[in-house]
């Protein structure tokens, strides 16, 4: 890993692949870090130079004071392509992410070759769960938030095999920092971003797990529906499709770019 300084925090990133290749932004969701898109990075690297970065308090990033806005961690994002010299990058996000990137899209559409919204909403509908979250773990930390949030995360057949990408994604949850996930919940719980879509005019590309609780595929057909010539593709997955089938993942996205050129 490798971190810069960004306005207030370090924060830490990866950039790796082809030099050359157009770059791909990869932004993760809360109780996450750039980790979580390991199978996806995998399955690009040959033909992309592949930017995964960690978010505001999450990872190796420094967390500052919360609460966060949406329009800080989209700044960050801003913020660390110029740090890095990068004009313009396909942008993928997922679940916060994806929330990100509906704020880029609409604010920064020219620093972004196309945008992907994976398994995530522009509307929040359940602010108080969010806020009783955000409670549990100023009093008791992350660690009652963890079980809970990867029932969410992942259909019960994949999560009952406690495979890798399982692991990998609960011990990422249980070392996330208070600081960073009251400050990053707090953006999740104040969500209000409806009016954004229509002034998205970057080639768009939403993604949605058929068995998403979380998000669940009518929040992603809201925001297709929205998005000028935005396209929607389902996974046979839940929250995190992104984890739970990285192939078909990976695949669907590079057919959405190939189909742009």
């Amino acid at each position: 890993m490798n971190t810069g300084r960004v306005g207030d925090i370090d924060v830490a990133y990866e950039l790796e692949g082809p030099a050359g290749a157009p770059v791909v932004m990869l932004a993760h969701g809360i109780l996450s870090t750039h980790a979580m898109w390991r199978g996806v990075a995998e399955a690009l690297l040959p033909r992309w130079r592949v930017l995964g970065y960690d978010l505001r308090g999450h990872g190796a990033t420094r967390a500052s004071e919360p609460p966060y806005t949406m329009q800080r961690l989209a700044d960050d994002a801003i913020a660390l392509l110029d740090a890095l010299d990068l004009p313009r990058v396909h942008f993928i996000g997922a679940s916060l992410g994806g929330m990100i990137g509906q704020r880029l899209a609409a604010q920064r559409g020219d620093r972004l070759l196309s945008v992907t919204l994976a398994n995530t909403t522009a509307v929040q509908g359940a602010a108080q769960a969010w806020q009783d979250r955000i409670a549990t773990a100023q009093k008791k930390g992350v660690d009652p938030l963890v079980e809970p949030t990867l029932q969410r995360w992942f259909t019960a057949s994949y999560l009952a095999a406690d495979r890798e990408p399982v692991q990998r994604l609960r011990a990422l949850a249980t070392d996330t920092g208070v600081r960073g996930f009251c400050g990053c919940a707090a953006a999740v719980r104040d969500l209000a971003q409806a009016d954004l879509l229509p002034e998205i005019r970057v080639p768009t590309l939403v993604i949605v797990g058929e068995q998403d609780q979380a998000t669940p595929p009518a929040a992603g057909e809201f925001i297709q529906q929205h998005v000028r010539g935005a396209q929607l593709v389902r996974l046979p997955a839940a929250h995190q499709s992104a984890v739970e089938c990285p192939e078909a993942f990976a695949a669907a996205w590079e057919r959405f770019v190939h189909a742009l050129a």
